[in-house]
């Protein structure tokens, strides 16, 4: 007599829905202790926004950002070549939708609640930046643009594959494009790098730095793994030494020697020499991040591709570095992140990204006294700017993590 049982569901139980009160009874309430801390954390966090809106409304002095806008975005860019920049953020736009879109084109909706809400938040920014209408006109372009590619990029996403690729390439053959549109030449006014400030600067340096630190990480990474003892010494010297010095040393060691190894009458750009400085720094800090993913690939793998005839070469590169860096990437991200934050160092050695913007608006006569403005202002750039980075590692870690 053979038995038969029913077969057992293998996946999770079904979540309940709480609700709201539910929720906070649970994790807000669930004892008395949790209760009490609750509160005091409310009062806390209610007390401070009360204060910061009363001040917001009440006392401070807003003109100081409308007053110096162009600055804080363009610096010293000529305002008769904006139409250049306006063409980089169209770019930037249409590759950003298009991402956003190949990202979620396993989604059976394209925005969700919080891409609707970005949307509509640059939508309503876009209305009411001091800027001049025309402006306020291309930002509300802009944002259409980037919800249209989006639509486009989740379309064709499913229905081609290598979609993805594609926009990747897209991506890096956009620099030259975007570096063209901001020095010039090749018929094109020339603008010089000392007349580039603001956002547009802390940008520049920001994405130049990561694209260059990004292979140097990874080859200093490979080197510390290195069974040849002279690579692997040399990498290792190169980490620690650089992890050792703190950033500031190696800016201004790179604004004053890097002229003294070139020949005589060429002297870098003060731009590049930041560039240089911050690639240095953070590739150090990039291969620690790199050779952590690596160490956590299973020896198991390597040693079945050795047996399968693959050499050291190709394993490395098809199958131990896919997977480290999938693995790698919060920590890799949080090295981009910081980086894009070190660039409010450049101040110091005179070169005007957004925080040197602030502080020589604060310089000017009119504007003495309103530091709370300024540096509110260029904090909630930074951390939106910080946000929207978090934000993309999430949905490609997402997009890269195998359902079973």
């Amino acid at each position: 007599m053979t038995t038969t049982f029913p077969p057992s569901s293998a996946g999770p139980p079904d979540k309940v829905a709480l609700g709201a009160i539910g929720w906070m009874r649970k994790n807000l309430f669930n004892s008395w202790l949790n209760g009490i801390l609750s509160l005091v954390i409310l009062y806390f966090f209610v007390s401070i926004g009360l204060s910061l809106f009363q001040w917001a409304t009440t006392t401070a002095q807003w003109e100081v950002i409308p007053a110096n806008w162009p600055l804080y975005f363009a610096g010293r860019y000529p305002s008769e070549q904006y139409w250049r920049l306006w063409m980089i953020v169209g770019i930037i736009a249409t590759l950003s939708g298009l991402s956003w879109g190949v990202l979620a084109r396993n989604s059976p909706k394209v925005y969700g609640i919080g891409g609707l809400f970005a949307l509509g938040g640059l939508t309503l920014f876009s209305f009411i930046a001091p800027t001049p209408i025309p402006y306020r006109l291309l930002m509300v372009g802009m944002v259409i643009l980037l919800a249209a590619t989006t639509w486009v990029g989740h379309q064709a996403g499913r229905s081609v594959p290598s979609l993805g690729k594609w926009v990747s390439f897209a991506w890096m053959a956009s620099f030259f494009v975007v570096m063209w549109l901001m020095a010039g030449g090749f018929g094109l006014p020339p603008v010089s790098t000392n007349n580039w400030g603001g956002l547009l600067l802390t940008l520049f340096i920001s994405v130049v730095s990561i694209f260059l630190c990004f292979p140097l990480g990874i080859l200093l990474a490979l080197g510390r793994q290195s069974t040849l003892p002279v690579i692997r010494l040399i990498s290792v010297l190169y980490i620690e030494i650089v992890r050792g010095v703190p950033l500031i040393a190696i800016l201004f060691i790179g604004q004053n020697m890097i002229p003294l190894f070139l020949p005589t009458g060429i002297r870098p750009a003060n731009v590049l020499r930041a560039i240089i400085g911050l690639t240095i720094f953070s590739a150090a800090y990039l291969a620690e991040n790199v050779r952590g993913g690596i160490q956590a690939i299973p020896r198991g793998q390597i040693e079945a591709s050795n047996a399968l005839g693959i050499n050291s070469f190709l394993t490395t590169l098809f199958i131990v570095l896919p997977q480290a860096l999938k693995v790698s990437i919060p920590a890799i991200v949080g090295q981009f992140i910081s980086l894009f934050q070190d660039t409010t160092l450049l101040s110091i050695v005179s070169i005007l990204e957004l925080l040197g913007i602030g502080r020589s608006v604060l310089a000017n006569p009119n504007f003495i006294g309103r530091y709370w403005e300024v540096y509110l202002f260029v904090g909630v750039i930074y951390w939106l700017f910080c946000y929207l980075m978090s934000l993309g590692s999430r949905r490609i870690e997402k997009s890269l993590t195998t359902s079973h």
